[in-house]
């Protein structure tokens, strides 16, 4: 697409004003109820698909395939995070009326994150295109250690603080306790940090390593920067809402790393096909309608089969419990 300058500060302009409706309503700490985070989500969603129709009507048929296939794609792919995001809300214990705002600001700091790292990948795409080879490979092997991540099975995993966050809480210091919304509070003469500010940074700075396989795989999928940025924005923003609404139902989706990996992998030769073409290789590409098709069929089955895997293991759970358990008798010897 050739976008002007003046589309792209409209749009920006645009994010930011929902942006700050989304804090404008959030801005009060309360606990989100399901009903709250469901009209939400939806609105999201609704945002997204009238943007898509907007870009099928003013720039055709391409750029809007390539859009929902990559709002698609960093959708399931923020799902997947948000079992990072539980991990990080578990271990420094916070209070359930004040996540909303953690996840806002998380929110916040990915998508600043996010932009860089999308104006980095445009940039040596243009210069070099055998870029391709590189996000392919690392897609099929990202694909490759979710598969055996899901066979792993670990249960018992905690989240870990990355050096960086260690290295601020050292040089800081954190308060011992949460003091509302406040980020920096007076201690002891010393002016530290909060666990509030330190969740914030944990979230914010975990989705580098997000971004290390939603941007190539993105690109996979469109090299527009504009499609790229607002893909990733649309999916992103929806992402606080989407928490809250599906906290419960995150451990049942038990297919999604096999889903996620099938989506990763197929990116993968679609790129690796891409740069054999770049380099006068006569192979064949796939279509965006190809890709969508694939993703979309892709969470359906998975969705399906996590589902009834759930509810199996429930109903074997339920009349296998009790017998697991014998009773307790007490024998005088």
């Amino acid at each position: 697409m050739d976008v002007s300058l003046t589309l792209w500060v409209l749009t920006i302009v645009g994010l930011c004003a929902l942006i700050a409706v989304d804090f404008f309503i959030g801005r009060k700490p309360h606990d989100v109820s399901v009903k709250e985070a469901g009209i939400w989500t939806v609105v999201w969603i609704v945002l997204a698909a009238l943007f898509g129709l907007g870009l099928l009507i003013f720039g055709g048929g391409q750029p809007a395939g390539e859009f929902f296939a990559g709002y698609i794609t960093e959708k399931s792919l923020s799902v997947d995070n948000l079992f990072v995001f539980v991990l990080i809300m578990a271990k420094f214990a916070v209070p359930s009326q004040y996540q909303q705002r953690v996840l806002l600001v998380g929110v916040l700091i990915a998508l600043v994150l996010r932009a860089i790292f999308i104006a980095a990948g445009a940039a040596i795409i243009a210069s070099f295109s055998w870029v391709f080879y590189i996000f392919g490979a690392f897609l099929i092997w990202t694909a490759w250690k979710l598969i055996q991540e899901a066979r792993a099975d670990q249960e018992d995993e905690e989240f870990e603080e990355n050096k960086l966050l260690k290295a601020a809480e050292r040089r800081f210091g954190v308060a011992d306790r949460y003091h509302g919304t406040k980020l920096w509070i007076q201690q002891n003469g010393k002016r530290v940090m909060t666990p509030m500010l330190v969740v914030m940074l944990a979230i914010g700075s975990t989705d580098i390593l997000f971004a290390l396989d939603s941007i190539p795989a993105i690109f996979g999928l469109t090299q527009d920067p504009y499609i790229v940025f607002t893909a990733n924005a649309f999916a992103l923003m929806g992402l606080r809402q989407l928490y809250f609404l599906i906290g419960g139902l995150l451990r049942k989706l038990v297919h999604l790393s096999y889903g996620l990996s099938i989506i990763l992998g197929f990116i993968g030769v679609k790129l690796v096909l891409h740069a054999l073409h770049e380099s006068g290789v006569h192979v064949p590409e796939i279509s965006i309608p190809v890709s969508l098709g694939v993703i979309c069929s892709v969470l359906i089955v998975t969705t399906i089969t996590s589902l009834r895997a759930s509810r199996k293991q429930a109903q074997t759970e339920a009349a296998t419990g009790p017998s697991e358990t014998p009773a307790k008798t007490d024998i005088d010897v």
